[in-house]
């Protein structure tokens, strides 16, 4: 498995769409618009692949100078469990500490909270609505 940055508005990044919508958004009857994605154009966008074939990503997005902020991870619904989301975290927060950050945090959809407390993260808030489903705050100091 290669784990890497990818480039916004390339093949890949038109891969990490698909698996977005595929895993995150249409199982929640809700698409992106091209204004979300214009944004992303900012973000550190990561991607697992297996040869061509992504297998799972997430994006890293500045909060401010010390806490970066995970979005969008997905992995493959045939993936999950295999330790490709494992990566991808690890690969997301050396990335964060190489660049200088000292908290990475998320909003953790509910039904992800064990898999993230797995590695670390702490719940940090009350439970919230996003996306029509219930989500916490999670940290992990990485410094």
């Amino acid at each position: 498995m290669a784990l890497k940055i990818i480039d916004h508005g390339s093949v890949e990044y038109r891969q990490m769409i698909r698996l977005r919508d595929d895993i995150l958004r249409r199982p929640l009857g809700l698409s992106f618009s091209q204004e979300e994605l214009d944004k992303e154009k900012e973000e550190i966008l990561i991607g697992a692949f297996e040869d061509d074939k992504m297998l799972g990503c997430c994006m890293l997005v500045k909060e401010d100078p010390r806490v970066i902020r995970l979005r969008q991870m997905a992995v493959s619904n045939n993936l999950q469990g295999k330790g490709v989301g494992r990566a991808l975290m690890q690969f997301a927060e050396n990335i964060a500490r190489d660049r200088g950050f000292y908290t990475l945090m998320m909003h953790a959809r509910k039904t992800a909270v064990g898999f993230y407390e797995r590695l670390g993260y702490e719940i940090t808030g009350s439970e919230f609505e996003e996306v029509t489903i219930p989500h916490f705050v999670m940290e992990k100091k990485l410094r």
